[in-house]
């Protein structure tokens, strides 16, 4: 039998490190950004919180069309890259380095977002994961906009164990995900294997995760907002208006807005 051995309680501290700016995916920003302002029909004018930013990609993006970005995120190295992209390029957005628990604002922003996950389901439990949700219903004005880009829990339910592969451009990555039903938590580990280097055969009896997520399905999404008095507008299985949310699609995205 398959032994895994748990990440730490607190990786999402850990994990993180110069480089990801460099991923395939940070080709998809601008289409990502076009998707979200053209869902929530955003005019330009909105004040924008971006919860766990990152090095800032959605939130930079976001400055050069105009917007007024705060970004918060805990990993230092991340809000330096972000500082030094907005100031070299002149742009009206703000970069916070702290726990997302501990930034507090009162109806302050017209939109927030949780963009690749933007830290849901990465912390400790589910009483400190809903301390996320209380953050975005606080900060976020009567009739502000919030728009979250996350793991399917129905499709992690359905469709996982899961293997998949990614082409960087030095680096092949093996990622594999499993999931814990009594926890509702996706493990993520797998294999990076550089170009060029001599590879052995892995030992697969000894699955490593590097993280675990508590993922949540869509009816969950919808109480958890419906308690803060948020409501599900529009939901989607991709950055693809024509793909709706389903359990064959591994991403969820869900726009919602505060009565």
């Amino acid at each position: 039998m398959s032994m895994i051995k748990q990440p730490s309680p607190t990786w999402y501290k850990e994990i993180w490190a110069a480089g990801n700016n460099i991923r395939p995916w940070v080709g998809d920003t601008k289409n990502e950004v076009d998707f979200i302002t053209d869902v929530m029909e955003l005019s330009g004018s909105e004040r924008i919180l971006d919860l766990a930013c990152g090095f800032g990609r959605h939130a930079v993006e976001l400055s050069r069309r105009g917007f007024s970005v705060v970004g918060v995120d805990i990993t230092p190295e991340y809000i330096l890259e972000a500082e030094r992209m907005a100031f070299s390029e002149g742009l009206n957005s703000r970069f916070i380095c702290t726990d997302i628990r501990d930034y507090s604002c009162f109806e302050e922003f017209d939109v927030v977002l949780n963009m690749s996950d933007g830290a849901i389901g990465y912390l400790e439990d589910d009483f400190e994961n809903q301390k996320i949700f209380n953050i975005i219903a606080s900060s976020l004005k009567k009739g502000g906009k919030h728009f979250m880009h996350i793991h399917n829990a129905d499709h992690a339910e359905l469709h996982f164990p899961q293997k998949n592969w990614q082409i960087d451009d030095d680096t092949l990555s093996l990622p594999e995900f499993r999931w814990d039903k009594q926890s509702r938590r996706m493990l993520s580990g797998g294999l990076g294997i550089e170009f060029g280097s001599v590879v052995y055969r892995p030992d697969d009896t000894d699955f490593r995760p590097h993280s675990t997520i508590r993922l949540y399905s869509l009816q969950e999404i919808e109480e958890i907002f419906n308690s803060r008095k948020m409501v599900i507008k529009k939901t989607f299985g991709k950055f693809d208006q024509t793909v709706p949310a389903s359990h064959w699609e591994p991403e969820l995205l869900v726009y919602s807005e505060k009565l």
